[in-house]
C-alpha cells in the first residue's frame, strides 16, 4: 500500500516537472514569435511554426499522462483536484504556443507590406506585458501562490487597453491602402496577444482552485463560487479539453 502510494506521488511529480518544461517551452515559442514580428524575418517565422510541434507533444505526453492516472490510481480530493488543474493549464500553455503561430503566419503573410513603427512599438509593448503574465502565472503554480495569482488581471487591465486602442491606432496611422492591409494584420496581432494575458489569467484562476478548492473566476464578480466537488464535473473530459473552452484561433 505504500509503495503504491508513492508511486502514485512519483506520477503527479512527473506530470508537474512536464507542464513546467511546458510552460518553459511556450513562453519561449511565443517570445520568438514577437522577435519574428520585429524583424519580420521569414526564416525565423517558419521555426517558429516548427516549434510548435515540442509543445504538443507535451500537450500529448501530459495529457496520456493523466488518463493513466485515472485509470490505474483512482485519484480523489486534493489529488484529483491537481489533475484537474494540469488538464486547465496543459491546454491554456498549448494554446498559448498556437498564438504563437499565428502570429509567425501573420507576419508572413504581411511581408512586403509597409510596417509602421508605432504600431510595432505598441505591440511589442502589448507583447512584453503578455510574456510578463504568463511567467507570472507559471511562477504562481510552482509556488502555488495565490496572491501572485490573483494580480494577474491587475496585469492585465493595461494589455486590455492597449488591444481596444489598436483598431483606433491602426486607422489613424495607415496610409494609403498597403498600410491599411498591414495594419488590419496587425489588429489581429493585437488580439492574439491580448488572448495570451487571458490564458494567464485563467491559469491563475487554476491555481487559486487548486490551493484553496473553491473556483471562482477573478474577473466577473457575477460568477459565484463552486465547491471543488462539483467543479470537476465541469473541467474533466477525458480527450483533454475542458467543455465550454474558448479554442483561441484568429
Amino acid at each position: 500500500m505504500v509503495e503504491t502510494r508513492r508511486h502514485f506521488q512519483e506520477q503527479l511529480a512527473e506530470l508537474e516537472s512536464i507542464i513546467l518544461r511546458m510552460g518553459v517551452a511556450s513562453h519561449d515559442l511565443f517570445r520568438r514569435a514577437l522577435d519574428v514580428l520585429a524583424t519580420g524575418s521569414e526564416a525565423d517565422a517558419d521555426a517558429v511554426i516548427a516549434g510548435d510541434d515540442e509543445v504538443d507533444a507535451f500537450y500529448m505526453e501530459i495529457e496520456r499522462g493523466i488518463v493513466v492516472v485515472f485509470a490505474t490510481q483512482g485519484p480523489v480530493a486534493s489529488d484529483l483536484r491537481f489533475l484537474a488543474t494540469l488538464l486547465h493549464i496543459n491546454l491554456h500553455l498549448e494554446r498559448v504556443a498556437d498564438m504563437g503561430v499565428n502570429i509567425a503566419k501573420i507576419t508572413k503573410a504581411a511581408h512586403g507590406l509597409p510596417p509602421n513603427p508605432r504600431v510595432l512599438a505598441t505591440l511589442q509593448e502589448m507583447g512584453a506585458i503578455a510574456l510578463d503574465m504568463l511567467s507570472a502565472a507559471m511562477d504562481s503554480f510552482a509556488r502555488r501562490d495565490v496572491t501572485l495569482a490573483r494580480s494577474l488581471p491587475e496585469m492585465d487591465d493595461p494589455l486590455d487597453d492597449l488591444n481596444r486602442g489598436m483598431l483606433a491606432e491602426v486607422l489613424m496611422e495607415s496610409d494609403g491602402r498597403p498600410m491599411l492591409e498591414w495594419g488590419v494584420r496587425m489588429h489581429v496581432v493585437s488580439r492574439q496577444i491580448e488572448r495570451v494575458g487571458d490564458h494567464a489569467v485563467d491559469i491563475g484562476e487554476q491555481v487559486a482552485y487548486l490551493v484553496t478548492g473553491v473556483f471562482q473566476e477573478f474577473t466577473d464578480a457575477s460568477h459565484p463560487e463552486v465547491e471543488a466537488s462539483t467543479r470537476l464535473g465541469d473541467v474533466i473530459r477525458f480527450d483533454g479539453r475542458p467543455l465550454g473552452t474558448d479554442q483561441g484561433e484568429p
